[in-house]
């Protein structure tokens, strides 16, 4: 039998669920595969051989998967070992995979998920293994190098936009002079907080002031910038990305970071750290507000194009296996914003894993406080349509994710 196992790592978007459709959908329409075996827990379910099988899913339960937020095979965060420092870990898979006659492996994620699969596709190629390995993009930090952006950062963004609209109106009220910084995700790359400029119209400039990582922070310069603007304004909105690092290339928040298991900083506080200089040096009312990881399983704000993306990058993954590619990544290719228009191609995991995309420098202006007009046109397509979601006592209705929550926990 030819089988596939799909499986879902890293953190939960609003889009990683379409991809997972998708490579269902791609898999049952090629006529090439006969099973689809869901993989709980990204690849540890690989190693505990947590499998469900997908390919008698109905068309509602799978249209109604593509709607659902979140992971709906389960995620984690399992690094795997280098080849030469552990091949066991790796023969273990393969056995397990051969035993379920698995020719072909998707991986669905971001960053340390094409990690893992390059690393799969490494060791398949070493032992001559004819099982072809293939990641499907997956991030709102919008940071995977080789792809114009990825499935969940259309979304996210425009929960972003939305939300940041929405502090305009709270915020313009009162007449008490008031700084409101909104802290948002983004470790070393502030694409989602750039993002936030898409708020703007003709009657509100908010966020008036945006701070990315990309260029070192001054608290000084920050000051000045706030004092700037408050001589026209009583209301000042900052749009600030938790990875902010100053002239040394340090976070602001370094006395709060601690590490994950890929040795990334797990930043937060930068809003409150920035809300206590303001109020002491200032002396006007300030608050922060973080928000975290609000944006993202926002379906209620989830972008169409990012949702139709998304399912398309998994069918394409397929058919490239299908055609015996391996060791690659499918791609969105940009080719015009106005009208916007992609195509999907591949690029090599290894070129992938472990790079970071970064806002480009001359989309930032040169005081490095807010974004230029190359930016909005970026972002501005990806934030496009609005999902059609089934409600049910004024409340969404999502797939049952049972399989899930009754599960037992694994360390």
């Amino acid at each position: 039998m030819n089988n596939i196992i799909v499986a879902q790592s890293g953190g939960p978007t609003t889009a990683i669920n379409a991809s997972l459709v998708g490579v269902i959908k791609g898999a049952l329409s090629s006529g090439g595969y006969d099973k689809v075996f869901g993989s709980l827990y990204g690849i540890s379910g690989v190693l505990n051989e947590e499998f469900i099988e997908l390919e008698g899913l109905s068309d509602k339960e799978l249209d109604c998967i593509y709607t659902t937020p979140s992971s709906y095979l389960g995620s984690c965060r399992y690094k795997m070992p280098s080849i030469e420092e552990d091949s066991s870990i790796y023969e273990k898979i393969f056995e397990i995979l051969q035993r379920n006659e698995v020719t072909a492996f998707f991986y669905i994620g971001g960053n340390d998920s094409m990690d893992t699969i390059s690393k799969l596709a490494e060791y398949g190629s070493s032992i001559g293994s004819d099982i072809r390995f293939a990641g499907v993009p997956k991030t709102i930090d919008n940071d995977l190098v080789s792809t114009d952006h990825t499935p969940g950062f259309g979304s996210a963004a425009k929960f972003i936009v939305a939300s940041m609209l929405e502090f305009a109106h709270d915020t313009s009220v009162y007449q008490t002079p008031t700084v409101t910084l909104i802290e948002i995700m983004g470790r070393n790359a502030g694409w989602l907080t750039a993002s936030a400029a898409l708020a703007r119209n003709e009657y509100s400039e908010i966020p008036q002031l945006i701070y990315l990582p990309e260029v070192p922070f001054s608290q000084d310069a920050f000051l000045d910038d706030i004092r700037e603007v408050m001589k026209t304004t009583n209301n000042v909105v900052v749009a600030i990305s938790e990875g902010l690092q100053d002239e040394n290339g340090e976070y602001l928040s370094a006395t709060t970071a601690t590490e994950d298991k890929f040795g990334h900083s797990q930043l937060s506080g930068v809003g409150k750290l920035l809300e206590n200089l303001v109020k002491e040096e200032l002396g006007v009312k300030c608050r922060s507000v973080e928000i975290n990881i609000l944006q993202r399983c926002a379906a209620h704000m989830a972008s169409a194009t990012d949702l139709e993306e998304s399912e398309l990058l998994g069918e394409k993954a397929v058919e490239y296996a299908i055609q015996g590619k391996t060791g690659y990544m499918t791609t969105i290719v940009r080719t015009s914003n106005e009208p916007y228009e992609y195509e999907i191609e591949t690029a090599d995991l290894d070129g992938i894993a472990n790079q970071v995309k970064q806002v480009p420098r001359e989309w930032i202006n040169s005081a490095g406080n807010d974004v230029t007009s190359e930016m909005i046109d970026y972002v501005k397509p990806l934030v496009y349509g609005e999902v059609d979601i089934e409600y049910k006592d004024g409340v969404p209705v999502y797939a049952d994710i049972s399989h899930l929550t009754g599960a037992a926990c694994h360390a």
